[in-house]
């Protein structure tokens, strides 16, 4: 039995309060389960090649070797597995994941994170370069997002990323209003499009996620959002740019919502913070979403994506030191002495610290505003031409984060082929779809022609051989046809244990 049309069929037509159950009682009939169980590793097996591609070339290690390896084994190595890796990122093959890339720029990050790999911002009177290096970070990016001149002036931390930065700004507003207001059941409101981070911090923080429906636009929908807010509602979302389709939610007027109700407002610039500025300056139609507005009490900023910085730095930013110290972790009654953290990490990278404030420092205003104007003219010529193409859409208006459907052919499918080609691309769903965010990396000669061309290619391939593609292209076909969210969450928690096997 085909699981796909045993849930597309029986599962398919009872309500979702329903499927979860159902599913769970399925579990408990051997031969159904043994069906799903096959099911389950045919689609799980067909990712094994993509996510363990060295089982053949390279030793595997199951536990610690009698005596050291050859460090120069090691590091050649090592060299050998970031080589097959390389050209894929570096001559633009994928969508986001890597923001600059730049041989000079790689080496130059390299290099500031070699003279600082054993600095912990934990312990400050070891490492004061660490804390001078994260302080001045916050300043900058306050300044760039509207910061300046504020009656409550805008500070905030360096983090590991942009999940972290909103997972503690939600636990920032949970605390003040506990705090302040006596809430014990907390609300937030986010729209459907948000990151899904927010989702991560209700299900760690204890807060009830209320996702407000987005406009045609796929902007949030402002009237949505305010009939959701009650007297349990401690903070209000939007995003500068959504992830899913790159459209910026209508910030301003969210922001004035939040205003009258009292409540905290987040906009979630992790994408957008260090482009949108930059945009802005160039002439594009960039509307508020900074604390130049005052509804906006906090942001995220990703310095690791559009910042070009390494890999692990972002930064969140509140309005007032009042607001931030809800934020803090602070413990004075423990044996080990006196203990305070900013952020959830104790320990942290301080080499990844300095590597941000010398990439941040080394591009400045005119770097960062020429990188913008290279993107947003590269991400037009791939707009274009994606809209040019018979039976393609552009959903929304968005500037360099570029979500297209098909109205004539599976998108996932289109989304396999691609990959055939060595692309990768985000696939969206709800409606199904696929983006690409535009980077550095695409604005080198002849990518983005090469990328039109390959996806005219393969808007052909799936003409021809429909239902052939492989990879990633059946398991979203799946999901997207499952009612029963549990079943689908089991086949992503199958892929995770995948990456953990030796």
């Amino acid at each position: 039995m085909d699981l796909k049309k045993l849930l597309a069929g029986p599962l398919g037509r009872v309500n979702s309060r329903i499927a979860g159950p159902l599913y769970r009682a399925l579990r408990r009939f051997p031969r159904v389960r043994r069906r799903m169980e096959a099911e389950y590793e045919t689609l799980v097996s067909g990712l094994q090649d993509a996510v363990k591609p060295y089982r053949d070339d390279f030793p595997t290690h199951l536990r610690l070797p009698a005596a050291g390896l050859d460090r120069t084994d090691l590091l050649a190595e090592l060299e050998d597995l970031a080589t097959r890796e390389r050209s894929a990122w570096q001559q633009g093959f994928a969508s986001g994941a890597v923001y600059h890339g730049r041989d000079d720029h790689v080496a130059f990050q390299s290099r500031a994170v070699e003279l600082h790999s054993q600095a912990n911002p934990l312990h400050a009177d070891l490492w004061p370069s660490a804390t001078k290096f994260e302080a001045e970070i916050v300043a900058m990016t306050a300044a760039m997002l509207g910061g300046e001149g504020t009656t409550h002036p805008v500070c905030g931390t360096v983090t590991s990323g942009g999940t972290e930065s909103i997972l503690l700004a939600m636990k920032t507003y949970r605390d003040r209003a506990r705090a302040e207001r006596g809430i014990t059941k907390p609300e937030m409101i986010a729209p459907v499009t948000a990151h899904v981070a927010f989702d991560k911090a209700a299900h760690y923080f204890g807060i009830k996620l209320v996702r407000i429906p987005i406009d045609a636009s796929f902007r949030a929908d402002v009237a949505a959002a305010r009939d959701a807010v009650t007297r349990n509602t401690v903070v209000l979302v939007g995003s500068a740019p959504g992830f899913p389709h790159g459209v910026i939610d209508p910030i301003e007027e969210l922001s004035e919502l939040a205003g009258e109700a009292d409540i905290g407002f987040h906009t979630d610039a992790c994408l957008g913070g260090f482009v949108l500025p930059w945009a802005e300056r160039l002439g594009y139609p960039v509307p508020g979403f900074d604390f130049r507005l005052p509804g906006v009490t906090s942001m995220s900023a990703d310095t690791h994506k559009y910042g070009y910085a390494a890999k692990g730095t972002s930064v969140v930013l509140y309005r007032g030191k009042e607001l931030r110290r809800f934020q803090y972790f602070t413990a004075t009654d423990w044996p080990g002495g006196l203990y305070f953290s900013p952020t959830l990490a104790g320990s942290r990278p301080g080499a990844l610290s300095a590597a941000c404030w010398a990439a941040m420092l080394s591009l400045g205003e005119s770097g960062y505003q020429e990188a913008t104007a290279r993107i947003l003219e590269t991400a037009a010529a791939i707009r274009q031409g994606i809209s040019e193409m018979p039976g393609m859409v552009i959903m929304g208006d968005p500037l360099w984060v570029i979500a297209f459907t098909s109205e004539t052919v599976d998108i996932y499918e289109v989304m396999g082929r691609l990959s055939e080609r060595g692309w990768s691309l985000t696939g969206l769903q709800y409606p199904p779809a696929l983006h690409v965010a535009v980077t550095l990396r695409h604005t080198q000669e002849g990518v983005a022609e090469r990328f039109l061309d390959d996806l005219r290619w393969a808007v052909a391939r799936v003409q021809e051989e429909p239902g052939s593609a492989e990879g990633l292209a059946p398991v979203y076909g799946m999901a997207a046809t499952v009612p029963a969210r549990a079943i689908v969450s089991e086949l992503l928690e199958r892929y995770v244990d995948l990456l953990y096997e030796v």
